[in-house]
């Protein structure tokens, strides 16, 4: 396989010029015409996709079917330390907020009840919610919760609440400890409708089981985080 072509001077200097462009504008706001901005820069309009099409990339930018494009929202950053999603919003000045789309109780397969360390065929709780900060799509999430430690809860229960917070003033559950994984993914057709994205986006996906007072499994979770509003970093020590 051949490699890229270099980036030229030229090309240099146009993407030089979008990204100072870019730092003027606010996220969210659209980029102008490709028509009037290739005019503005002296370039033809076929230079100019291409240099958008690399910052699309970058991410810099992002393309709404139908609607232009637009800066990128700004990335929320993330420790890696596992924490509550409205814990984490929160902490970073942001408002959280959950719409259930869909709930109900079904029997745990064989890696479900493994997970959760409950027979095979223990009622489970299964909640679907799209996670949103300042009332924007962060992220879909899937609760599985075995059914006895949390009796009569609802999805309905968990719009606009914390799981772990109604865990521990309805039911008396504190969490004591958890494990979770993440790694770069790609968004499905389902899930990249709910947040809002192009099927195939890229993306973080969350698994995360948590143990309350006692040792019990309270939770097994997985999440689908929008790649272009959220970033991970990691603290650094030396040895």
């Amino acid at each position: 396989m051949s490699a890229p072509p270099a980036e030229t001077d030229k090309q240099r200097r146009l993407r030089a010029r979008l990204v100072e462009l870019v730092s003027t504008m606010a996220p969210g706001e659209p980029l102008p015409a490709e028509r009037d901005l290739a005019r503005e820069l002296g370039v033809a309009r076929m230079t100019l996709r291409r240099a958008v099409d690399g910052l699309v990339g970058d991410g810099v930018l992002v393309r709404r079917q139908g609607a232009g494009t637009f800066v990128a929202p700004a990335k929320v950053a993330h420790r890696l330390a596992a924490n509550s999603f409205s814990a984490d919003m929160r902490a970073r000045g942001l408002r959280p907020g959950s719409r259930t789309l869909r709930s109900g109780l079904a029997p745990a397969g064989v890696v479900l009840a493994a997970l959760l360390e409950v027979p095979t065929g223990t009622p489970v709780l299964h909640v679907r919610r799209l996670r949103l900060a300042d009332d924007e799509p962060m992220a879909v999430e899937d609760l599985h919760v075995p059914a006895d430690l949390v009796p009569g809860l609802t999805g309905a229960d968990l719009e606009d609440r914390s799981y772990y917070e109604l865990l521990a003033e309805r039911y008396g559950h504190r969490i004591a400890s958890g494990t979770q994984t993440a790694e770069a993914a790609l968004t499905s057709a389902e899930d990249a409708a709910v947040l809002g994205v192009e099927p195939g986006s890229p993306a973080f996906c969350f698994e995360r089981t948590c143990r309350v007072d006692g040792g019990r499994v309270a939770e097994f979770v997985r999440s689908v985080y929008r790649g272009d509003r959220y970033r991970i970093m990691a603290d650094i020590f030396p040895s």
